[in-house]
């Protein structure tokens, strides 16, 4: 893994639209470490194929070991759920003296880091493959150091084992405090037998205004007020002589226990310091076993499979799922249909009707590479990805739009972006290009633009309108399906019964969006004309382009 390679593979809107985002959202990460594991994770360059594998070789072992061994998964999950990131504290260590609360964190995720440890040697007993990479360091050392009584609870507190000084101050303060309230104790019962008035465990009362007993108590000399509201007076029995000397001792002691104890804070938090790096290391360590571990469960909730690294540069992917799209369908309660293609260095163009589901097939032809260079599984049944340098896709551009710019001028922007960064080795992913002007200068450009990335060492993949384009022998055409295998006469009975806003539905339900290879001079499905008849369109209209398009092929 490149951590801190400034190559950038794509740009943060082909991550979006190809729905890599939404992929590495729906990770199921549980710690502050591994969410910044992910963050700082960077793809996989070509040269790096062993490294890759490498990495896959760690999701698939961990993704076996889901599969095999669940409940020692959920063990690991409920230490994941109580982790914080403490690696500032730990970089602290040794420089600062560390607060309790601070000394308790780090004991809170050195017993984790025990008791994880544990779990990865209860799966390796039953047989689980857990990757060397994510055995923790040993930090037993610095565990004791923090649980000298090794009861291994999850408190801490500057224990007497720390200083014979501390044990000797300690002792000794309690003991006074045992004399003190001898004394006050005496007091207090007292005050009871000579004046009726009972203090409470605390040596307080308070007294409402209206009782007979509040003369009586702001009598006795041994009573100090040190409340008061509108309806009653607290008091609370004040020093009395005998104990003034031994409170004054109290007060010296607690001073001294108070340095001593952060004489202790200095001398754990210096060993901590010692330290410091085995224990960054067990945190970026369980980071990065929460971050692959996700990728593994995320393979088995996705059904998701291992992708073949090639050293070739081509795409191969077979029955690939746009996993946003099949989600959103999901909840519809649709089904998805998968799609297969063969991408090589070269261009290649898919047409279709507008309802043929040409740009989903065009994100999945980035989703898939993406998720290979970050090390996923990808959704389909297989797949054989050569790495790219640079992928990008151009799509609809509405921020572009929104500054002023048309369609086609964000186009054109867009595209002298690709054009400016694109290398070697590069995927490049253009939806519907030119649309947005005349069709006349429209297909003009799309060729031109095609016959400039024919000589270019990127894999393309174009959507187009413009057929004609397909001519150019060098282009591998790709048509969706779409109505080509549809049973007309039930799909006519069915939009004879439904209303109009049913009839795009029913359409949907028939269309293949299965991508097919069209030969050279093979005539393809006209679908934009026959959704257009099934829509209602006159028969006139629909005979007139029927005739314009023979035009045009004889042409």
């Amino acid at each position: 893994m490149q951590q801190g390679d400034n190559r950038r593979l794509s740009n943060i809107k082909t991550r979006n639209e190809t729905g890599f985002d939404f992929v590495a959202s729906k990770l199921n990460i549980m710690t502050p470490m591994g969410k910044k594991v992910q963050k700082d994770t960077r793809p996989f360059f070509p040269g790096e194929e062993s490294f890759l594998n490498d990495e896959l070789d760690k999701v698939e072992a961990l993704k076996n070991v889901a599969e095999k061994d669940p409940k020692n998964i959920d063990r690991i999950h409920e230490i994941f759920h109580c982790l914080k990131d403490i690696s500032g504290s730990i970089e602290r260590a040794g420089r600062d003296s560390l607060t309790v609360v601070e000394l308790f964190e780090v004991k809170s995720m050195l017993l984790y880091m025990e008791s994880l440890s544990g779990i990865v040697r209860d799966i390796e007993k039953e047989g689980g493959l857990i990757p060397d990479e994510f055995n923790l360091l040993d930090t037993s050392e610095v565990l004791n150091l923090l649980d000298p009584k090794k009861d291994r609870i999850n408190t801490f507190y500057i224990y007497d084992d720390y200083s014979k000084k501390l044990t000797t101050y300690r002792a000794r303060k309690k003991q006074l405090d045992v004399e003190i309230r001898k004394l006050q104790k005496r007091e207090k019962d007292r005050i009871k037998e000579e004046h009726g008035i009972v203090l409470t465990p605390k040596f307080d009362i308070v007294i409402p205004k209206s009782s007979e007993q509040l003369e009586v108590a702001k009598s006795i000399k041994e009573l100090e007020q040190i409340a008061e509201d509108y309806s009653s007076i607290t008091f609370t029995l004040s020093m009395m002589e005998g104990t003034e000397e031994l409170a004054k001792e109290r007060e010296d002691l607690n001073l001294k226990i108070e340095e001593e104890e952060d004489e202790v804070r200095g001398r754990l938090s210096a060993k901590i310091g010692e330290h410091r790096d085995n224990l960054l290391t067990n945190l970026n360590k369980m980071g990065r076993l929460d971050y692959v571990l996700a990728k593994g469960l995320f393979a088995i909730e996705y059904n998701l499979s291992r992708p073949q690294i090639v050293e070739e540069h081509r795409i191969y992917i077979s029955e690939g799922r746009q996993l946003q799209v099949e989600d959103a369908l999901k909840k519809q309660g649709k089904k998805y249909t998968p799609i297969s293609m063969e991408l090589l260095e070269g261009v290649t163009c898919i047409t279709g009707a507008n309802m043929g589901g040409k740009t989903i097939s065009l994100k999945l032809s980035g989703l898939i590479p993406i998720m290979t260079q970050y090390g996923y599984f990808v959704p389909c049944e297989r797949a054989e990805i050569g790495l790219s340098n640079f992928i990008q896709i151009l799509i609809g551009d509405s921020q572009s739009v929104e500054r002023g710019l048309s369609s086609f001028g964000s186009e054109m922007e867009e595209l002298k972006e690709i054009f400016d960064r694109a290398k070697d080795r590069s995927l490049i992913m253009v939806d519907e290009i030119a649309s947005g002007t005349n069709p006349m200068e429209g297909l003009a450009l799309t060729k031109s633009i095609v016959d400039f990335l024919l000589e270019k060492p990127y894999i393309t993949l174009l959507t187009t309108h413009y057929e004609t384009v397909t001519n150019n022998p060098k282009v591998k055409n790709m048509q969706v399906r779409g109505l080509a295998d549809a049973d007309f006469r039930k799909l006519n009975s069915e939009l004879s019964l439904a209303n109009r806003r049913k009839r795009i539905d029913i359409i949907g339900k028939y269309m293949d969006y299965r991508l097919m290879p069209v030969e050279p001079g093979r005539s393809v499905p006209k679908d934009a004309l026959n959704i257009a008849k099934m829509l209602g369109l006159p028969e006139e209209v629909i005979n007139k382009a029927e005739t314009y398009i023979k035009q045009g092929e004889k042409e």
